[in-house]
């Protein structure tokens, strides 16, 4: 097959366009999950298989911006600044990172992570541009609500659930409004978007899943509850792996059903866990000697893992085009 000069140029363009495609776009807020739970800070880490290395990161350094950034460094600099986090990391500064030095520093990272994605909300909703957020904006700007009323404005059977929504937002923003002004400014806007930070946030979560799914109304969740109309249209290997989950990962006192403590920590999971998980990850991934420490040198050596760099990409890259050649 005929192919032009023109259709190469253009295909290499393309690839050139998707690097410049960042990978770490993903939020996470107020997002959920099938089951209701909100979307865990590792939603994306590992899909099927494949193992998501922007997380990675993102984990170390705690903003997707300055993951960015590394993703597009020569390895020579993203070596070199990897090295001066190692020497924050390191807290009794023996060149060695212990699991909870590097444990406390991805949690650091996961508020810092927190914080970042809450003031990119804060920006998109603020529409007049004052740095705070009042119910009104907030609601325009996700909804397409303009108005004051808001009884009616999504009448019908087709608006039952963007009416629920709505209704728990705005318990929610009333929640994280400390002061009750109205007005939400970014430390209250991160209570409201990430309430896994705000330890006052958790009673009206709780109270909120317990309107949604406990049907006979006795304050617990048993399985039924738990997996709801979603039962109706799964599989027996659906049901058999849900159980397994209830009864293994999230009622953890085993009494057939979930206490308010197992609910909150099944809707908001917890941030400990993630971080204990990519620690082990992590040292999985670099820790050569198998001495239950990353030296200095490990880490740089894996520093790929860590960060990424300017040669991954461009690799996959080359790849690509070779493949393409051959093709050709």
């Amino acid at each position: 097959m005929y192919v032009s000069l023109f259709s190469v140029v253009i295909f290499t363009f393309s690839l050139c366009a998707q690097s410049n495609a960042s990978p770490h776009s993903h939020k996470h807020g107020t997002e959920r999950e099938v089951d209701g739970a909100y979307s865990p800070r590792d939603h994306s880490h590992y899909g099927g298989e494949d193992h998501n290395v922007e997380f990675d990161h993102e984990a170390i350094l705690g903003s997707t911006q300055e993951a960015e950034e590394f993703d597009h460094m020569p390895p020579e600099e993203a070596k070199k600044r990897l090295a001066v986090l190692l020497t924050k990391m390191d807290v009794d500064s023996n060149k060695e990172i212990t699991t909870t030095e590097l444990k406390q520093w991805i949690l650091r990272s996961f508020k810092s992570l927190s914080e970042e994605e809450s003031r990119e909300k804060l920006a998109e909703v603020d529409l007049n541009k004052d740095n705070q957020v009042t119910w009104n904006e907030y609601k325009s700007e996700t909804y397409g609500v303009d108005d004051e009323v808001e009884d009616g404005i999504f009448s019908g059977q087709e608006h039952v659930e963007e009416k629920a929504l709505m209704k728990n937002d705005k318990e929610l923003f009333q929640t994280a409004d400390m002061n009750n002004d109205g007005i939400l400014n970014s430390e209250e806007f991160l209570a409201f978007t990430h309430p896994e930070e705000a330890p006052h946030m958790l009673e009206v979560i709780l109270r909120q899943t317990l309107n949604e799914k406990d049907v006979n109304k006795d304050g617990f969740i048993d399985f039924q509850e738990y997996i709801g109309d979603r039962g109706q249209t799964k599989d027996k290997a659906w049901l058999i792996a849900e159980k397994e989950k209830f009864d293994h990962e999230l009622d953890s006192d085993a009494d057939g059903r979930l206490g308010a403590r197992e609910i909150i920590g099944w809707v908001l999971p917890s941030t400990e866990e993630i971080a204990g998980e990519e620690v082990e990850h992590l040292f999985a991934s670099a820790d050569d000697d198998h001495d239950g420490l990353l030296s200095f040198e490990e880490i740089l050596e894996h520093h790929d893992v860590f960060v990424g760099s300017e040669a991954t990409d461009y690799g996959d890259h080359l790849n690509n085009i070779h493949r393409f050649q051959d093709e050709l």
